[in-house]
């Protein structure tokens, strides 16, 4: 009996490892098919600025690390919405996700341009990243968002080197110079402008250089050396005034529609994570690299640059504390921002003050008028 039904048992057994073997092979094809995610991003930047490359450049650490299970696609500037509506167009799923600074979202919490406009107490961009991971600041924004019923969650990354004061079509020497300028600029530096006599007008990035060419605006400040040359700015206007406090310590932010960003596998979520820390570091090397390039051309090519007089930071500074002291009164989580952010750069900001040594020294040694030559 046995050695009759061996040779059927043998038969069915085999026939079931070969079905079982094929399962085996199809469930991983099966589940990368099934897992596999693209997400459609949008920047607030034109396809040609640096900016847009600094989004770019994120998606694509996502997209090498997730061996393709996720992909993130990014649009420029106007692709599906504008600029100035990308952070509705997330919350509501229209976008998976998006590219740009906290600032723009001014108008739905003042709060929000805490992460950008202003001295910040003294700390520099990286300090600001700093206070929002280490001490406090990345609760915050969350508090902002959720109390504004967005379904997004928010990282900050990518420090700006401080940003000019601005484009000019002449030179500013005094404060009084300002008064009557129409002038570009967002965020809270709008409220700072304001105070000091300019006539603000927020004008998204692609839209600067031509309201300057048509006279629509009489100056304008945007970011860095590199975005200025390719948005156009020398077309327009000969003369840039380095240093300001308006937006001295500025930062990137990348948004995910928050519903998409949880139903993500865990693995993915933490590629998202570390991206956007590795992106922090490379775009800051990389402003660092083409910002000093294109500032050199922009010398070559005949524009003007000169330092912000003393006079006009200090004015920056008073108006910038009477700005605060309003909106603190009209608005409590700018209040509790700003305290997080003002204990924080106390203790920091002495450490960097008194540790850090003085780099012009060094940099005059080598390069000043009495450098010694070689």
């Amino acid at each position: 009996m046995t050695d009759i039904k061996t040779p059927r048992r043998r038969s069915l057994l085999k026939g079931a490892a070969v079905a079982a073997g094929a399962g085996a092979m199809s469930a991983p094809m099966l589940a990368t098919a099934q897992t596999a995610t693209t997400l459609r991003f949008q920047s607030t930047w034109p396809a040609k600025d640096i900016f847009h490359e600094y989004a770019n450049d994120f998606a694509k650490k996502v997209n090498d690390m997730a061996g393709g299970k996720l992909k993130i696609e990014v649009l420029p500037a106007g692709a599906v919405v504008p600029a100035f509506q990308l952070l509705d167009a997330v919350s509501k799923g229209t976008l998976d996700g998006g590219h740009g600074v906290v600032a723009y979202w001014y108008g739905k919490n003042s709060a929000l341009a805490l992460w950008g406009s202003g001295p910040g107490y003294g700390m520099d961009a990286n300090m600001v990243l700093a206070w929002h991971n280490y001490g406090g600041g990345k609760a915050l924004v969350d508090e902002i968002y959720r109390s504004l019923n967005l379904d997004v969650q928010s990282y900050l990354y990518g420090p700006m080197p401080t940003q000019p004061l601005g484009w000019f079509k002449k030179p500013i020497a005094k404060v009084e110079d300002m008064k009557g300028l129409k002038f570009r600029t967002v965020g809270l530096a709008v409220d700072v402008f304001t105070e000091m006599g300019t006539a603000v007008n927020p004008l998204p990035g692609g839209e600067i250089v031509p309201a300057l060419d048509r006279g629509l605006i009489d100056a304008a400040e945007f970011n860095n050396a590199t975005s200025d040359r390719i948005l156009g700015f020398p077309d327009v206007a000969k003369n840039c005034m380095l240093q300001s406090f308006h937006q001295s310590g500025e930062q990137f932010e990348i948004l995910f529609n928050k519903t998409k960003l949880t139903a993500l596998p865990a693995e993915q979520k933490a590629i998202i994570d570390y991206a956007v820390q590795a992106a922090s570091a490379d775009m800051s090397w990389k402003a660092i690299s083409r910002n000093s390039e294109d500032y050199e051309a922009l010398k070559k090519q005949g524009i003007k640059f000169y330092k912000t007089p003393d006079a006009i930071l200090r004015a920056q500074l008073a108006a910038w504390d009477k700005t605060i002291a309003k909106k603190s009164s009209e608005n409590p989580m700018f209040k509790k921002v700003l305290e997080s952010q003002k204990a924080f750069a106390q203790r920091a900001g002495q450490w960097q003050n008194d540790y850090t040594v003085d780099f012009k020294m060094a940099f005059n040694h080598y390069f000043g008028r009495n450098a010694k030559k070689a």
